[in-house]
């Protein structure tokens, strides 16, 4: 099926049932030309660094109460926190911005946070459709059984789908189906189906499956005009290697799960945790992903997310001395001392330490 697909290194890790799509593209193996070196068993644990892994995906929204409502409904996720900040020097100084307010929910996948945040200056902020093409952060993902489809549960709750069709595109005959869908405020995410039988088993926690937790959370994707320097950026703060990078054309179901006709694309992936976590990198080569234009506000519309790790101050310093742009020190607030920053391309990004390394709400217990 993948007849146009050129990987690099395509040995699956014994062991790793990680059902993403980077282990799924798994047919060739050609190698490519790159300025990094791919991995087939490269995952966070190779990093010297105190990294954790992905404690949170962060959406700026408009309209809290609707967008929360919508995502609700679709993932049935736990809502454990709501709450409202203003007149905070801490937060102002975390966000970089004088007189900062804001409402934020945060809702529990069983593999980590999704925090959903109204800060007050965007209410009048036109909102715009992210183009699967970006630039940006374009999605994140949400992953179900097949038999307890996330694709009919966002669907009735009126998510619009960009995918072609009326049901999910299989693209490679594995047992993983996928869609690209829009939230309410013309967010991005993503759909994957995993059909089990297929697949070889439930991947998920006996705890899991007795709990009725039937949807969780796999990725950060980054959408980029150069792969190749964004990928050498990320090995560099993170420490280890990408573990896969596929180059894709002429495939008529990529065309349908992006509805764009002829489309041609480069990606690479991270493994993020032993399991349910990765970071896609996607550079569209038709249409061509257009550069992000100067670094985006911390506080702008749209998605952000976090590295949890064990020594922030550490980390702060380690990625400062790389060229990593904060945009303040390490500030407490809440549960976690947080920094924001930029990576290279102006994506926003932060850093998380639990004050509790116990919490329920700190890597490794949100994990699969």
């Amino acid at each position: 099926m993948f007849n146009n697909i050129v990987l690099k290194n395509n040995t699956a890790r014994k062991g790793f049932p990680v059902y993403l799509l980077g282990t799924l593209i798994s047919t060739l193996c050609v190698s490519l030309s790159l300025a990094y070196e791919i991995d087939s068993d490269a995952n966070i644990h190779d990093s010297t660094a105190s990294l954790l892994g992905i404690n949170h995906i962060g959406l700026s929204v408009q309209d809290l109460d609707a967008t929360l409502d919508f995502y609700l409904t679709a993932t049935n996720f736990k809502l454990v926190k709501r709450e409202v900040v203003a007149n905070n020097n801490d937060a102002d100084r975390l966000f970089g911005r004088k007189g900062v307010a804001y409402e934020r929910a945060v809702l529990e996948a069983p593999n980590m946070l999704f925090e959903l945040t109204e800060f007050s200056h965007n209410r009048e902020t036109p909102m715009r459709v992210m183009p699967v093409y970006g630039p940006g952060m374009t999605h994140t993902c949400f992953q179900s059984p097949a038999h307890l489809s996330g694709y009919d549960k966002f669907k009735q709750a009126g998510a619009r789908m960009l995918s072609r069709g009326d049901e999910p595109v299989d693209l490679l005959g594995q047992g993983v189906t996928y869609a690209y869908a829009y939230d309410p405020e013309g967010n991005m995410l993503e759909l994957e189906q995993l059909d089990f039988s297929v697949l070889g088993g439930d991947p998920r926690k006996p705890e899991w499956v007795d709990a009725g937790l039937d949807m969780w959370m796999t990725q950060v994707a980054l959408v980029t005009h150069d792969i190749e320097r964004l990928t050498t950026y990320y090995s560099e703060i993170l420490g280890f290697n990408p573990y896969r990078a596929a180059d894709i054309s002429n495939r008529l179901p990529f065309d349908d799960a992006t509805d764009i006709d002829d489309v041609s694309l480069k990606v690479v992936f991270f493994r993020m945790a032993q399991r349910t976590k990765s970071m896609e990198f996607w550079q569209y080569v038709n249409p061509e992903t257009p550069q992000i234009q100067g670094d985006r506000d911390s506080t702008a519309l749209g998605y952000s997310y976090s590295i949890e790790v064990g020594d922030i101050q550490a980390e702060y310093a380690r990625m400062t001395d790389l060229g990593v742009k904060f945009v303040s020190e390490p500030v407490l607030i809440g549960d976690f001392w947080q920094v924001y920053a930029n990576d290279i391309d102006g994506n926003v990004f932060a850093l998380r330490q639990a004050v509790d390394p116990n919490s329920p709400w700190s890597l490794p217990n949100l994990e699969l």
